[in-house]
């Protein structure tokens, strides 16, 4: 990172600063959810009797893990512009991350739910899919043909 520093303008310093401070803030809260989802878990497990089984008790403690899982690939694409392999605006991994969220709503959902707000969820994962296999494939065709054209490895 040092050797990058000096040859970074004003704004990749700026870029480079601002994803470390993400990156470590993100970081202590990762640490302060696992802790809190350990305590709650133990506490269901011991003290409450848990039962995996029981529909809303289900919700929290998934919900809890999907949350965390989300904030950790948060911290994942960060740390990957603070070692300067990507730039900080990911849309396939902001996609990804947003499919994550919606699987979580899913899994979180009240059964009372209104079937237009599973409609409306559903439509908005079905587009991030969408949206997501659209640029796999758009990124797939250019490599295949950066691998192909002798003139792009010149």
């Amino acid at each position: 990172m040092r050797s990058q520093w000096r040859l970074m303008t004003f704004y990749e310093r700026f870029e480079q600063v601002i994803a470390l401070a993400l990156s470590a803030v993100i970081a202590v809260i990762i640490v302060v959810s696992l802790f809190q989802l350990i305590a709650i878990v133990f506490t269901l497990l011991v003290l409450d009797a848990f039962n995996p089984m029981d529909h809303k008790v289900f919700q929290s403690v998934f919900g809890m893990i999907m949350t965390l899982l989300i904030a950790m690939e948060f911290k994942h694409s960060i740390v990957r512009v603070a070692l300067r392999r990507d730039s900080i605006i990911q849309v396939k991994t902001v996609i990804l991350i947003a499919l994550i969220a919606l699987a979580r709503k899913f899994v979180i959902l009240d059964p009372e739910v209104s079937p237009a707000k599973i409609a409306a969820l559903a439509g908005a994962t079905l587009a991030l899919g969408a949206t997501y296999w659209l640029l796999r494939m758009r990124d797939d065709r250019a490599a295949e043909t950066s691998e192909h054209d002798p003139s792009s490895s010149q």
